[in-house]
């Protein structure tokens, strides 16, 4: 069995327009300063990376990983996610994605996606050039507005999303495979990915791709009412990261996993900062381990009740008290009587 690595935290939700919170330099001080020893960085804020400057220059590259080892940090993985989010959308979405996209791309999907599809082969090779051996993302939605049955789905638009959607993955698949890196979808209400089912459908629509592999997080199974447990001893050699996010759902007589369409605060399911919610960590970071992953636990603050300055802060403490180390000998190694072949052949009689 494997240690895992941490705690590390994921930067998205915490970047802002004051300080520290809005510069590489403040924000990973403030980090290391609360305990992290690792830092996972989005890729589409320019103020934490230059993906493309990444992907092209091992000296930049260098001096990014150089800066965070003068404050006793590393990189646990490149996250893309809300980039991932754009190489397949349904056009419903179009105006909220814009967003996420460079300005030059906006209006014009196919630019989009294939603005998002190029940033994609960066990060893969960028993470390289960091060394690292995995990076988290999002799939993307073609099939997520007809995921209720009803009214009835023609017959083959399922099948038909998922084989785009693999068609779609699988040249930004090889360039990871190419360099080395494992691509780790986050299952996530939202995506077309979302449950261990849809994994499945997508790899075997890629033909098992060994890069296709799961940033393995919690909270979004608790909202599914998913045995996110059982989930780790069926898909343990796909998980490659690991997001540290809590969760909790207390359905009522007036709501259930679809919520009502009420904001965060008011919702059956709702995130919650690490120890106030129902995941059961204890029993996470034990099979995970069992399982040998030997990478990073990684905080995903989201939580509509407590501050982030505070969820930090919990976090960093909260994950090391949960790291399991590993260990190197059977706990009844004193009674052991030695043996070998001859002497097993006589315990039995032969």
């Amino acid at each position: 069995m494997k240690t895992i690595k941490g705690p590390g935290i994921f930067l998205a939700q915490f970047l802002g327009d004051e300080a520290p919170f809005n510069t590489f330099d403040g924000i990973t001080q403030y980090m290391a300063d609360l305990g992290y020893k690792g830092v996972q960085l989005p890729i589409w804020d320019p103020r934490i990376i230059d993906i493309k400057k990444a992907a092209e220059s091992q000296t930049y590259a260098d001096e990014l990983k150089g800066k965070l080892a003068d404050k006793g940090l590393e990189i646990t993985e490149l996250a893309s996610h809300i980039i991932g989010q754009l190489v397949a959308s349904h056009p419903v979405y179009d105006e909220l994605y814009d967003g996420f996209a460079v300005p030059e791309v906006r209006n014009n999907p196919k630019a989009r996606a294939e603005w998002a599809t190029q940033q994609l082969k960066y990060t893969a090779i960028a993470s390289k050039n960091l060394g690292l051996k995995a990076s988290a993302t999002f799939s993307g939605a073609l099939a997520w507005p007809f995921l209720y049955p009803w009214p009835q789905r023609p017959a083959g638009l399922v099948e038909t999303a998922f084989k785009e959607l693999a068609a779609r993955w699988k040249p930004i698949l090889d360039v990871y495979d190419e360099n080395g890196v494992d691509l780790c979808y986050e299952l996530h209400p939202g995506e077309d990915l979302f449950d261990g089912s849809t994994f499945e459908m997508f790899v075997d629509y890629l033909d098992g791709h060994s890069r296709a592999n799961i940033n393995y997080d919690p909270s979004h199974f608790v909202l599914q009412q998913l045995d996110y447990l059982q989930f780790i001893d069926l898909y343990h050699d796909r998980i490659k990261a690991f997001h540290v996010k809590d969760a909790e759902f207390n359905p009522t007589g007036k709501q259930g996993v679809y919520s009502g369409f009420a904001g965060w605060a008011d919702r059956a399911g709702r995130f919650r900062s690490l120890g106030d919610g129902q995941v059961d960590f204890s029993s996470i970071f034990s099979k995970l381990s069992q399982y040998d992953y030997d990478s990073w636990a990684v905080l995903e603050w989201e939580c509509c009740i407590k501050s982030p300055s505070q969820g930090a802060a919990e976090g960093a403490p909260f994950i090391a008290g949960h790291i399991i180390e590993v260990t190197t000998k059977a706990f009844d190694d004193f009674a052991s009587a030695g043996t070998d072949e001859a002497f097993n052949r006589k315990v039995l009689g032969l």
